[in-house]
């Protein structure tokens, strides 16, 4: 029996979402970045519906990672919204009903898992990173995306994990000859943007020192300054050791179904 499943809808600077649960529980979304015809179309590949969502993570309210078309239909489904609560008021204002939210600042409860949460850098309010915590296996696993860098807080939060799914965003060769505008390139670069591939890997090599990582799941990568190939190129030659473990996400296609487990890396 699976201690977690998980799988990524899809990610990137058009849509971002994943979906998690416990084998008793109903779906965890994180993040509802596409829309809702995107969303349930995806769902399908791996014979899901929204039926069997309970609650909705939301890392920030960027709009590649909240879509506000999702608010009727969170609001008449009853489906709980946990949001940072500095992220309550831009989250009313994009429309959805105070009812339904559950803000968080360090932690949040599940009766089969529990949540930590860090706090990173990324444009003015921040996002916020995940280490879920079977409630009765122990498994861990963090989910950590568009942070500008690395803070300390999260690589103290996330040791002793089971499973990673990380950002892995650009190339920065690419990105300099990308064409982008300079105030682009700045806000991406700058450290209150998106980490590269280089941080990444620098990163989830900390990481994994301290914990036992059965997967490993690339985010956001840009379609315009990275390649699935440069990435993998990347990992043979530092970190060959935690090349099988490595699933590379898509912007327009689901991933697998991951089962993450304290032992086995079966499929879900």
């Amino acid at each position: 029996m699976s201690n977690f499943a998980f799988c990524v809808l899809g990610s990137g600077s058009s849509g971002n979402c994943s979906l998690l649960k416990t084998s008793d529980s109903k779906w965890s979304m994180i993040d509802a970045g596409f829309s809702m015809r995107q969303t349930k179309d995806r769902m399908r590949t791996h014979s899901l519906c929204m039926d069997d969502v309970g609650d909705l993570l939301l890392t920030h309210l960027d709009r590649d990672h909240f879509n506000p078309v999702w608010c009727r239909t969170l609001f008449n489904r009853g489906i709980t919204v946990h949001l940072h609560e500095r992220h309550v008021d831009r989250g009313i204002r994009a429309g959805l009903d105070h009812s339904i939210l559950k803000p968080f600042t360090t932690s949040i409860e599940f009766e089969s898992m529990q949540v930590e949460t860090v706090h990173m850098a990324h444009d003015a309010l921040g996002t916020i990173g995940f280490i879920f915590t079977h409630a009765e296996c122990g498994t861990r696993f963090g989910f950590a995306t568009d942070l500008g860098r690395v803070p300390q807080t999260l690589l103290r939060a996330f040791t002793s994990l089971d499973a990673l799914a990380f950002e892995s965003n650009y190339d920065p060769t690419m990105q300099r000859m990308s064409g982008r505008p300079a105030f682009l390139q700045e806000r991406i670069t700058s450290g209150s943007g998106h980490l590269s591939n280089e941080e990444s890997l620098r990163a989830v090599k900390h990481i994994s020192e301290n914990s036992n990582l059965q997967h490993i799941v690339l985010l956001h990568l840009s379609r315009q300054c990275n390649s699935p190939t440069i990435i993998r190129d990347l990992y043979q030659d530092n970190l060959a050791h935690l090349y099988k473990h490595i699933t590379i996400t898509d912007q327009d296609r689901c991933s697998r179904l991951l089962q993450l487990e304290k032992q086995s890396t079966s499929l879900f």
